[in-house]
């Protein structure tokens, strides 16, 4: 295998990765990225192959050596379908489908469009900072409208949120390892309390229906449930919030707007968006059986990193990937996955894309960059530390 190399939180590859994925994908369909210590594949066919394949997994052979300042943090893990194979991730795909159901999901819509028009008449008329104004405020209010606490609660969602996930990121260090702790141990407290609080006192939210679901006799338990609601917190918050900010960023700096995102014209923006500049641009996977990958074999014990950043550019696959072209034919992308760990939450990632994106440009015509744009240090997240924006005649 080719061996590469590429640190993460170098500057030039944190704001443009994608001549690195270039570069790694003319080597072959897989090389070794030293920095990360693992195989690493760069075209569609190898991520969408590797990520459909049953031979791979998140489980680990060897058990995780959690140190002691991090147990809050993988007691949540322990129980999260995310990390988990067949068959407890099997049981409980099924139960928080019974509750994340595509009707009740369907049903945010007005919602949804209310809070965007509400959170619009709030700008400023000088230039301000669209991600925490527009963007982060879309998808934590829902989700906190979701698990049934008042708007007011989701800052504390956002904080507790951005701190675990930071453990994900290149960046970590020793102090953001004491933090995404303190953070899973304070959200996990809040949420056991407030999960008992619904079992006594049922409503028409998210909890409320995750503690009915039943599969076969089976139920989620609280550990489960407090799993499962910080996953869908910390995922759905997290790559709604970079892929609008990297949607705006790519539709002002190609001139569009409203014209690409019609009722006509808006699903296939959506995607073209999640293609061009994804949320997330590397997932993992542990090999469990010998897999073949182009002309190099993945061993037993391997872990491998799919980047779902290079396969969307892929140009075995898309005419000029490096383009951001909002009327190409829509395909199968792998910004949300594949496979029996296809991101559960898309389907509200998707909604809340197709309609704050619309809202946005209907209500500020004339919106436009204020300053050049720039990524954040996130990697493997993908996403913008602001995005400066005025209206003309503001």
């Amino acid at each position: 295998m080719t061996q590469l190399s590429q640190s993460p939180t170098d500057p030039v590859f944190v704001q443009d990765p994608y001549p690195f994925y270039d570069a790694a994908r003319a080597q072959g369909a897989i090389g070794v990225w030293e920095e990360f210590g693992m195989p690493a594949a760069f075209t569609f066919s190898a991520v969408n192959a590797l990520l459909r394949d049953n031979r791979l997994g998140r489980v680990p052979h060897t058990p995780v050596n959690v140190p002691e300042h991090l147990r809050d943090f993988y007691a949540i893990e322990d129980h999260s379908m995310l990390e988990l194979e067949a068959p407890r991730h099997t049981r409980l795909r099924k139960l928080v489908l019974h509750a994340f159901t595509s009707r009740r999901i369907a049903a945010l819509e007005p919602e949804i469009r209310q809070l965007c028009h509400d959170l619009i008449d709030q700008f400023p008329d000088a230039p301000f900072d669209l991600i925490p104004a527009y963007c982060t405020r879309v998808p934590v209010i829902i989700i906190a409208r979701l698990l049934g606490v008042p708007d007011e609660m989701a800052d504390q969602l956002l904080r507790w949120s951005n701190d675990m996930v930071a453990l994900y990121q290149a960046r970590r260090d020793h102090e953001v390892e004491v933090a995404a702790n303190a953070a899973a141990r304070d959200f996990a407290t809040w949420l056991r309390a407030h999960v008992e609080t619904r079992r006594e006192t049922p409503a028409d939210d998210l909890i409320t229906h995750l503690i009915r679901a039943e599969e076969d006799g089976e139920r989620l338990s609280t550990d489960e449930l407090i799993s499962t609601c910080v996953l869908l917190l910390n995922a759905g918050h997290e790559a709604t919030v970079h892929t609008m900010g990297n949607g705006v960023k790519a539709l002002l700096e190609h001139g569009m707007g409203a014209d690409v995102l019609t009722p006509e014209h808006v699903d296939g923006t959506v995607e073209e968006i999640l293609r061009y500049d994804p949320p997330l641009h590397m997932f993992t996977r542990y090999v469990y059986e010998p897999v073949e990958v182009g002309r190099s074999v993945l061993e037993p014990g391997t872990e491998v990193a799919l980047i779902l950043g290079a396969a969307g550019r892929d140009p075995g696959v898309w005419d000029a990937p490096e383009e951001f072209r909002p009327n190409r034919p829509v395909k199968t992308h792998a910004a949300f996955g594949a496979g029996r760990h296809f991101c559960v939450g898309a389907p509200l990632a998707r909604l809340e894309l197709k309609i704050a994106l619309p809202v946005l440009f209907e209500r500020c015509p004339h919106l436009r960059l204020d300053e050049t744009p720039r990524y954040a240090n996130l990697y493997h997240f993908h996403g913008l530390e602001r995005l400066m924006v005025s209206q003309a005649g503001a």
